[in-house]
């Protein structure tokens, strides 16, 4: 038996307005308000590193990926069967995936969940 199959985890919600994240038990039947400016916080997922808040660039990839409806998430419900999915941290990074997303007319939030954007001939 796994050692962390029998806790439940918090999630990450983030509110991205305000560059703020918190962790919260999920609960689907409550919304989470920020406590800042009362907008529902987004579900962010269990393996989100929440940037600085000053730095307007790293929160402007946050808002991007969990605009598409992705979440940072990877680990197995244990904890101990797989390695985070990738997504982007980077300005650069987000630019290379909407490039791809525009010119082979995939999905966006495909895009994003790409680790090598550049399918191999």
């Amino acid at each position: 038996m796994c050692h962390y199959a029998g806790t439940s985890y918090k999630l990450h919600y983030a509110c991205v307005p305000c560059r703020v994240s918190f962790k919260k038990h999920p609960d689907p039947a409550r919304r989470h308000p920020c406590p800042n400016c009362s907008l529902t916080l987004v579900c962010a997922g269990h393996d989100f590193a929440a940037p600085p808040r000053r730095d307007v660039r790293a929160w402007s990839v946050v808002a991007a990926v969990l605009g598409q409806g992705l979440r940072y998430e990877g680990r197995s419900v244990c904890g101990c069967a797989k390695e985070p999915k990738f997504r982007p941290r980077t300005r650069a990074e987000l630019r290379t995936r909407l490039a791809l997303s525009s010119r082979s007319g995939i999905p966006l939030s495909e895009a994003l969940a790409r680790a090598d954007p550049w399918p191999a001939p």
